[in-house]
């Protein structure tokens, strides 16, 4: 049954993103995360705060006003508290040139709420920085 949630809620955000709507997305963000887009270009890099995240979607639309994604499948496991969700899909725009182009990909999403409600309990360490090396 969860599962079946996390598959709706997902499939409503691409829906709004394809529409040109980056809210849902924007809204749905943890207070700490990650929006990360592999490459070297305008549309590459890590943002970690809501208004460079924002920004980055501003630059899309702008780039690919008519951007669409055909979802192809959406993998879902783990229980709410440690639950990732894998989409592959396949993304369509007509660029400001016109051009269309179609693109596949995949986005990866890590739904980590019980180390964000333990902090606010005051667990201190469960926001604690990463140990790394």
């Amino acid at each position: 049954m969860y599962h079946a949630i996390v598959r709706r809620r997902v499939v409503a955000l691409f829906a709004a993103v394809s529409k040109g709507d980056a809210r849902p997305v924007l809204d749905g963000l943890a207070p700490r995360f990650e929006h990360f887009f592999l490459g070297d270009h305008a549309l590459g890099g890590s943002r970690f705060t809501l208004e460079k995240t924002k920004l980055w979607y501003e630059r899309l639309y702008r780039l690919l006003p008519d951007i669409s994604f055909d979802l192809r499948a959406i993998r879902i496991s783990g229980p709410p508290w440690n639950t990732l969700v894998a989409v592959d899909w396949l993304e369509s725009n007509s660029g400001t040139d016109g051009v269309r182009t179609f693109t596949p990909g995949v986005h990866i999403v890590r739904l980590a709420s019980t180390l964000q409600r333990l902090s606010r309990t005051g667990v201190e360490e469960a926001t604690a920085e990463k140990i790394e090396g």
